[in-house]
């Protein structure tokens, strides 16, 4: 009996059994999420990404999980490891072939979340821009100002998407409104791991882009100056369209829209 037991093949898993053991792990998971967050522009070449423990917060997964995940970008030679004052894990590559596949997974799954989070955080901005519109103070409105010049005058890449950030968060502040201000940014923090700064897409239309941005920031916040509320809402409304035009142009780029 030892013998006929020792003989007989061993049978291959079915059902929910092999669905289980055919999932990617845990560490391939975070690791396509960051390859994607490097590829879309969440993270530029030479911007440092957020500590393990902020990733892990940010992910909804373990310190070590994340830790695993980084080591496959440093091998990749997506990220470079830096010790010492001002260390981490900073950016090298943006988006190279290698990447492509992680893109496609980690986006497939999400294109319909992804487009009515996109339309909230557009709605939410206006909302927020019509509020500035309404409470801004003459010091809000020079500070504005200030934010605008200083996105005027960076260098286009990780200058520019820092520069639009801090624009972006003087105008929430110019809102007067503690709890709308949270909601949008984290609702932004359920779309990028980088947020607030917005998604700056790849280098071969980022100056274009970065043009279009800085024609619409003037028109916003001249709205915003002037008290036109109705015209801060609509402007905000369609500058934040740029985010899901750039994870359009991802997908397109990565095989799952033809359009």
């Amino acid at each position: 009996m030892a013998d006929r037991l020792a003989m007989t093949p061993a049978v291959p898993p079915s059902g929910l059994l092999a669905q289980q053991l055919a999932m990617p792990s845990r560490v391939d998971e975070i690791t396509d999420r960051l390859v994607t967050a490097i590829a879309i522009g969440e993270y530029l070449p030479g911007a440092r990404l957020p500590v393990e423990r902020d990733i892990a917060a940010a992910l909804g997964v373990g310190r070590m999980t994340v830790r695993a995940a980084l080591a496959r970008l440093v091998e990749r030679g997506l990220l470079e490891t830096r010790r010492g004052r001002g260390g981490g894990s900073y950016v090298v590559d943006q988006w190279p072939e290698s990447s492509t596949d992680s893109v496609r997974r980690t986006l497939a799954v999400r294109l319909g979340e992804l487009r009515d989070r996109c339309d909230a955080i557009a709605r939410l901005h206006g909302a927020v821009c019509r509020a500035a519109a309404d409470a801004r103070t003459a010091a809000d409105v020079a500070g504005l100002r200030a934010a605008l010049e200083e996105y005027r005058s960076a260098e286009s890449g990780l200058a520019a998407q820092q520069a639009d950030s801090r624009l972006h968060l003087a105008i929430m502040d110019a809102a007067h409104n503690d709890v709308l201000k949270q909601v949008l940014v984290d609702l932004e923090a359920s779309i990028s791991i980088g947020a607030p700064a917005h998604l700056w897409g790849e280098p071969t239309n980022m100056r274009e882009m970065e043009l279009r941005s800085l024609h619409e920031h003037e028109e916003l916040i001249d709205a915003i100056a002037d008290g036109r509320a109705d015209d801060a809402d609509s402007v905000a409304r369609a500058h934040l369209g740029i985010d899901f035009e750039l994870i359009s142009t991802a997908m397109r780029r990565a095989g799952l829209l033809t359009e």
